[in-house]
């Protein structure tokens, strides 16, 4: 078996981030006060909101205009430091 190299993706380029998290009142301020943080002027029109079944948690699908990995690094990071994301995707 001969390893295959990732994908490599060309920045700057529409890049969908879906962030999960329990719903909560802050879980929504505090994703998107990172995402203005990290992709000022994303379209917060185009945000995709679906709740879980039994109304636990919540996903927020955002598109931002990715500058690079750096960038993509630091967003996910600051999400999981707001202790209110469970997973970013």
């Amino acid at each position: 078996m001969t390893d295959q190299e990732a994908p490599k993706i060309e920045f700057p380029c529409e890049y969908p981030i879906k962030v999960l998290g329990r719903e909560h009142d802050n879980f929504r301020p505090a994703v998107l006060a990172v995402f203005e943080r990290h992709a000022p002027g994303f379209d917060s029109k185009t945000i995709v909101a679906k709740g879980s079944s039994k109304g636990t948690f919540v996903s927020l699908t955002i598109t931002i205009t990715a500058t690079g990995p750096e960038q993509l690094k630091c967003l996910h990071e600051d999400l999981i430091a707001t202790g209110h994301v469970q997973m970013v995707i």
